[in-house]
């Protein structure tokens, strides 16, 4: 009673986590129960009373096989001993995989830490909040579920992959005197490098802006009250390809390469002197620069002049400031858990965002006069930085809820509730 009493007077500890999992099912072996482990010294350490964890890719490149695998997953990460006193949580996994103009491969997780008090979740269909108890698991296999808004991207979107399994599923909830939406997100990826080079900003770039855009108006019309949200997951934001390219190999000169078509297909930068050595190679699925360890220095960030895509959206999103390494394209090799692979040049590609209004809601500890307790503090970072986790790191922010006292998103009543 007094854990309760406290979590209200101060405002919920929130961990939201976006992770694309796709390698996990290729190596279920080994890299699941790393990862696992990761994830669950993440909760530990983080102490979150409201858990979201919005993952990218479930299943693998597998279809109808993944599924059991996911199954597994879903089973090992509830049954963790960290997640014990979480005994309310909504498992959302899109299992439409016969049907490939609606499968998203994504999985939403969230769990409700036995410290807090009522929790609530919204049923897009009757519009109501229903109040959460227990834990469930609930399938998605067709084109709407009633606690989700799930939806696909169109498919002229990106003809060259109308099966791509890109789209987003958003749910709402309340909680901490808060009324919130958190969208878990898939982007498209760059096909190409070489074509992501010939232009700046570039092709790929101008698709995923399209997706963004349709997100946005899609969880901001008027079919429902607009309210703050969360919207973490794989991006696929790319640094911007041309003028990176310039900045990396300043001081060499470029061999175009062309195919039978006459259409660029390969990029070799050489040193003007030094006996023209190769600085960087790039092909459709091959990148080599000669010093890989460039995204790793200072954490990569003095290359963050290049990550451009989110400046589109300044006026409607916002980030925390980054200072962990690009999240992609690690090296799935066990041995080899800082190495970036050499297919794509690296990217913070795994985000986690926030409408204007949300990021309102992300209490600031001088805004609540307890600068020194570190329980209260912001922290934005990748998990597993010194382990395999597959291709990608997985992101999270943990931060707490503004108290309900004075907070303009504050729910002024919940008539419309089903207990």
């Amino acid at each position: 009673m007094i854990a309760r009493r406290i979590a209200a007077e101060q405002g919920a500890k929130i961990l939201l986590v976006t992770a694309n999992v796709g390698s996990l099912f290729e190596d279920t072996e080994h890299l699941q129960s790393v990862w696992l482990k990761e994830f669950f010294e993440t909760v530990k350490a983080h102490k979150p009373q409201f858990l979201a964890l919005h993952c990218q890719e479930c299943g693998g490149k597998s279809l109808e096989g993944g599924m059991s695998e996911v199954q597994r997953f879903v089973k090992e990460l509830m049954a963790g001993q960290e997640l014990k006193d979480y005994s309310r949580g909504r498992v959302y996994i899109d299992e439409s995989y016969e049907s490939p103009e609606r499968f998203t491969a994504l999985g939403s997780f969230y769990f409700i830490h036995d410290s807090m008090n009522s929790v609530f979740e919204f049923d897009f269909e009757d519009e109501m909040y229903q109040k959460v108890t227990g834990r469930e698991i609930r399938t998605i296999k067709q084109h709407k579920s009633p606690m989700v808004q799930k939806e696909k991207f169109p498919a002229d979107f990106f003809p060259q992959c109308q099966w791509s399994r890109k789209g987003f599923i958003r749910t709402r909830w309340g909680l901490s005197s808060c009324d919130f939406d958190l969208v878990n997100v898939h982007l498209f990826h760059d096909a190409h490098n070489v074509v992501a080079w010939k232009e700046s900003p570039s092709y790929y770039a101008g698709i995923r802006q399209k997706a963004m855009d349709f997100v946005l108006q899609r969880i901001t019309d008027e079919r429902y009250k607009t309210l703050p949200f969360f919207l973490f997951g794989d991006f696929n934001f790319r640094l911007d390809a041309r003028p990176l390219f310039e900045h990396l190999c300043s001081t060499g000169t470029l061999e175009a390469v062309t195919n039978s078509s006459n259409d660029v297909d390969k990029l070799i930068f050489r040193e003007s002197n030094n006996d023209r050595k190769v600085i960087l190679e790039v092909e459709r699925k091959s990148f080599n620069y000669a010093d890989p360890n460039v995204f790793q220095e200072n954490n990569g960030t003095l290359l963050l002049q290049f990550d451009k895509e989110l400046s589109v959206f300044k006026d409607r999103l916002d980030e925390m400031d980054i200072t962990f390494p690009p999240t992609y394209p690690y090296s799935e090799v066990l041995s080899h858990p800082k190495q970036y692979d050499t297919t794509r040049c690296p990217a913070w590609c795994d985000r986690i965002l926030m409408s204007i209004s949300a990021k309102d809601l992300v209490a600031k500890p001088e805004d609540e006069g307890d600068q020194g307790n570190e329980d209260n503090s912001i922290v934005y970072d990748n998990i597993g930085p010194n382990v395999c986790m597959g291709d990608h790191k997985p992101v999270f922010l943990s931060f707490r809820l503004p108290p309900g006292k004075g907070n303009p998103y504050a729910c002024t009543c919940r008539c419309c509730v089903v207990q």
